[in-house]
């Protein structure tokens, strides 16, 4: 018979394996994040509020590039979209719940929790206590995400500013966005944003960021099209 206990050790179990790509990660975000010139008391905070790797490494891109507030939640707002895709599709399950754990498990909502959740509940329909299986995967990984981020920022710290760490940002986007360029649309998405940053680097407000990102988009898909 389930129990919220079984449940919440059941989501531990499970979402452990994701936890081996979660502290390195983490730990490259906190040493972006002082590279980035942010002391040590924001950066811990940035990495306990914003559960979102991809947005904040983002944020500390515009960050290290002087861009403007707007700028920085404009972007931050177009990455985390897919969460509302993940909200609208996860929501049927916890429909019953209280406003209290509604909230807690939104904040706690995560690519990998998602997929993990997401898979067992459409296996299971019936299964009773399910959100005592989401939080325990969530909360596990948002510790692990949580002391990942502290550990690279107490490291990043410790560097001296003469080692100029600044250069790690861009190398960890290379890192993500590499793997990803494997066919002829990604390929004229890439080299289109490029382009289209050079160019536009003269803009204000480092708006030739967004400037390049959408004109990569544009281009892909229209490759996309034309190959179908």
């Amino acid at each position: 018979m389930s129990s919220p206990r079984a449940e919440f050790v059941a989501g531990v179990t499970r979402i452990a394996p994701a936890l081996l790509g979660t502290v390195p990660f983490g730990m490259m975000i906190g040493v972006a994040s002082i590279a980035a010139g942010l002391p040590v008391g924001p950066a811990t905070a940035m990495s306990c509020v914003a559960f979102a790797g991809t947005a904040q490494l983002a944020t500390l891109q515009l960050l290290n590039a002087g861009a403007p507030a707007a700028v920085i939640l404009l972007t931050v707002a177009i990455i985390n979209l897919r969460f509302q895709m993940y909200s609208a599709a996860i929501a049927p399950h916890f429909r019953h719940l209280s406003l209290p754990w509604k909230c807690l498990l939104g904040y706690l909502l995560s690519d990998n929790g998602f997929a993990l959740a997401i898979v067992r509940f459409n296996r299971e329909p019936n299964l009773p206590h399910r959100h005592w299986f989401y939080l325990g995967a969530c909360v596990t990984l948002w510790l692990t995400w949580g002391l990942g981020c502290l550990a690279g920022i107490f490291l990043g710290a410790q560097v001296p500013p003469e080692w100029s760490l600044d250069f790690i940002i861009p190398l960890i986007f290379i890192g993500i966005v590499a793997p990803q360029i494997n066919d002829l649309p990604h390929v004229a998405a890439a080299l289109t944003a490029g382009v289209v940053a050079i160019a536009a680097a003269g803009l204000p407000y480092n708006l030739s960021l967004i400037a390049a990102a959408l004109a990569g988009i544009g281009a892909g898909a229209i490759v996309e099209r034309v190959r179908a």
